[in-house]
């Protein structure tokens, strides 16, 4: 088994890499069981922050890394909060201080339009001049009322018209294979399986 540094501490992504990695014989470990500290995420992009949080985990461990940025871009407010979405209501912001800040700044717009975006980066070493990198998107709408009780972050009010349901409302497997994570890595698989 591949071990592999994931460049987060986030529970929920946690849970959702290993069981998406799982398969492909990867142990995940986050940053954190190492005494990684978070890397800074000072870029505009999703891409680049991926790429400095893993570099800085690979760095700090000496062993391949994966990172992702990720959050939802509202259509109405020109992409907020973007890469801004973990921290919306402010660095000391939890998951309700964001959802309610959002839904106060949708508060008047009609265009509820929304999709989660997902940047991924592995990299083999911190100067991995080849880094993987995939960038996906996953559409849907934002809702006023929470529904569900799977998922974190914005996924109670992230709507998924197709489905009838919020992404907190999908099981665990079936958000797996839908979500805008799911989808950056079944891509990253698939650029890892034709480097082998």
């Amino acid at each position: 088994m591949q071990k592999l540094v994931l460049a987060s501490n986030n529970a929920g992504k946690v849970r959702e890499f290993r069981a998406l990695l799982a398969p492909l014989n990867f142990e995940v470990i986050p940053q954190g069981e190492l005494g990684i500290p978070a890397a800074e995420e000072p870029h505009h992009t999703f891409v680049e922050n991926a790429l400095a949080k893993a570099r800085h985990a690979s760095a700090s461990s000496g062993m391949p890394a994966l990172a992702d940025d990720s959050g939802i871009c509202a259509h109405a407010l020109n992409g907020a909060p973007g890469v801004y979405s973990a921290r919306y209501a402010g660095l000391n912001g939890d998951d309700a201080a964001n959802n309610h800040k959002l839904i106060a700044a949708l508060k008047d717009q009609s265009n509820r339009g929304a999709h989660y975006v997902c940047a991924l980066v592995m990299v083999q070493s911190e100067y991995d001049p080849e880094p993987l990198i995939v960038q996906t998107r996953w559409y849907g709408e934002f809702i006023d009322t929470p529904k569900g009780a799977h998922g974190f972050g914005y996924d109670p009010y992230f709507y998924l018209p197709a489905l009838g349901k919020t992404a907190a409302e999908l099981e665990p497997e079936e958000k797996n294979r839908i979500s805008h994570r799911g989808q950056a890595l079944r891509e990253l698989i698939a650029q890892l399986q034709k480097r082998a």
